[in-house]
């Protein structure tokens, strides 16, 4: 149960949930987009009520019977898709790469200081060394 709780309590784990539930949330508003304004208006132009009755093929079954083809569908699918990855891309990617071209311009200019930042086991190492020398007595 410890290995669990811990698990959970990470940060990236809860980062994680909380970017799905975002992500739901925004479906719903790309969705709402693409299907309440894009297929009606790219619809149009193919003189179909939508984007996803447009282009319709019609293809003779053997059984004597039609089966339709709405690639009009599709395209609507990709066009969602597109959508997203742009989204995607000017909201979240192109903000995080100019946040992380700043701070390292900051660690190359000295600005950014680790104050906080632990000594590390070789530095702790290397003191321990010097203050046994300074206790040895001189030869």
């Amino acid at each position: 149960m410890k290995g669990f709780k811990e698990f959970i309590l990470r940060g990236n784990v809860i980062d994680l949930a909380v970017a799905v539930v975002i992500g739901a949330a925004f479906t719903g508003i790309v969705n709402a987009v693409v299907e309440q304004v894009f297929n009606p208006a790219i619809g149009a132009l193919f003189n179909a009520k939508t984007l996803a009755d447009a282009l319709p093929v019609a293809i003779p079954t053997t059984s004597g019977g039609t089966a339709t083809l709405h690639f009009g569908a599709v395209i609507a699918a990709v066009l969602q898709f597109l959508l997203v990855a742009v989204v995607v891309y000017f909201a979240l990617i192109v903000p995080i790469n100019y946040l992380k071209r700043l701070s390292f311009k900051k660690k190359e200019e000295g600005v950014v200081e680790d104050v906080d930042t632990p000594p590390t086991e070789l530095e702790l190492l290397g003191e321990i060394r010097d203050l046994l020398k300074a206790q040895r007595p001189a030869d």
